[in-house]
């Protein structure tokens, strides 16, 4: 005979089991894929500095890392239960494949949000403007893409960095020679090693490897900006569902502070390798995240 205390503990239990079928039938898209596993796969970026790169101990870090650290821990809140975070190194050209493909659920790095793009992506809200400028040597007669006729620019593949300087070419008829490598660090190691006049990519992206490698009083960023770029979190096209959470979760982080205390961490502190970038917060960006915690009446 089964006791009286089986009897409510086996109901309870099958309680638990219908709610949390009940709750994997009602979510789907990349809530449903990590409510499975319990886990989600964030992409990030080994050099792109201070927004999604390599710590000493070989750990990804930075701002944008600390971003999906927040969504991830909103995923989670949602369904009830911890998720677990599995890391996958992606590059620049890598990155769009790997969030279609399903390879990461969330790309956290410096990657513009353009109308291109969004064919094939979704992205968050704003996290970052930033915009093509020019690293050289200081000392170089390099002070503008004016004067780079005939000149060796490196860019970094995959980026819109190498779109933004192949169209300046053709319209100005600069004949660059642009050499493309994998990632940024390997773009500014070919700057360092004479191998090219000048680095193309976004300003903040530059400033940040200065800032790592200690070069401020070798290099120099010059120039107007050559293009607009707002960054955003990278994530799957056509998920209703995690675009509210998205949405949701930033709107949050703008009110409570989250963003701008972010922000003040990684831009205006000295980052673990001991420089500060200090780079203000735009007004641009203080105007997105301000309208951002902004809730609807």
């Amino acid at each position: 005979m089964q006791s009286v205390w089986t009897k409510p503990l086996a109901a309870g239990l099958l309680a638990c089991l219908l709610a949390g079928l009940a709750q994997a039938q009602v979510l789907t898209g990349t809530l449903k894929k990590a409510l499975d596993a319990g886990t989600v796969t964030l992409g990030y970026r080994e050099s792109s500095i201070p927004f999604s790169y390599l710590s000493a101990r070989g750990e990804p870090i930075g701002y944008a890392v600390d971003i999906c650290r927040a969504l991830v821990d909103a995923m989670g809140e949602e369904m009830g239960r911890e998720l677990l975070i599995k890391w996958q190194p992606v590059t620049s050209e890598s990155r769009i494949h790997a969030v279609v493909s399903g390879q990461v659920d969330m790309e956290c790095g410096s990657t513009t949000s353009n109308l291109e793009r969004q064919k094939l992506v979704a992205f968050s809200p704003t996290t970052f403007v930033s915009g093509t400028k020019l690293m050289v040597r200081k000392g170089s007669v390099v002070r503008s893409f004016r004067d780079l006729v005939g000149k060796r620019v490196v860019v970094t593949a995959g980026t819109t960095n190498e779109k933004a300087m192949r169209e300046l070419s053709e319209k100005f008829k600069l004949n660059l020679d642009l050499l493309v490598s994998r990632d940024h660090a390997e773009s500014f190691a070919l700057l360092a090693a004479d191998k090219a006049d000048a680095f193309a990519t976004d300003d903040v992206l530059l400033y940040g490897l200065l800032a790592q490698n200690k070069g401020q009083a070798d290099y120099a960023v010059v120039g107007d900006f050559l293009s607009y770029d707002p960054y955003a979190i990278m994530y799957r096209k056509g998920d209703a569902q995690l675009a509210a959470l998205v949405n949701k979760t930033f709107g949050s982080l703008a009110e409570e502070g989250d963003l701008e205390r972010l922000y003040k961490r990684w831009f205006l502190r000295r980052l673990p390798s001991g420089v500060s970038i200090n780079l203000p917060m735009s007004p641009q960006l203080a105007t997105i995240i301000q309208t951002m915690g902004v809730k609807p009446e």
